[in-house]
């Protein structure tokens, strides 16, 4: 099997490569999009670099937060909750969360719904 085989589609499934696909600035910091809305996925699928996101809130999205690497502390509600590497977090939609680490955290970012941009609001 090759696994340096670059992204690719067929019918019923996708293949992507980390290195092939694109990291953006946002809110939180550097995200990686592996799978989108825009690959009319019913997820989302991003691994994240943050050190001080900007608080916000998503509507529809359910977001499930897996820490690869790093420490700092996770802002949800009125609730602080440290975060370190190999916890899972499950943010419902509207609830408010902001992430802030000296060091940064990497994460993976699993949305359902796949997050889109009209689904992101800030106090």
């Amino acid at each position: 099997m090759d696994t340096s085989a670059p992204s690719r589609t067929g019918p019923g499934y996708l293949v992507r490569r980390l290195d092939e696909a694109p990291t953006v600035p946002c809110p939180c910091g550097q995200s990686t999009r592996l799978l989108t809305f825009e690959d009319a996925s019913p997820a989302n699928f991003h691994v994240t670099f943050i050190t001080d996101s900007v608080k916000h809130y998503h509507a529809r999205c359910t977001e499930l937060y897996y820490i690869l690497e790093g420490t700092g502390e996770l802002e949800l509600n009125d609730d602080l909750v440290s975060v370190e590497p190999g916890m899972l977090i499950v943010i419902e939609p509207y609830t408010r969360h902001r992430l802030r680490s000296t060091e940064g955290v990497r994460t993976i970012v699993l949305g359902i719904p796949a997050w889109h941009p009209d689904d992101e609001y800030f106090d």
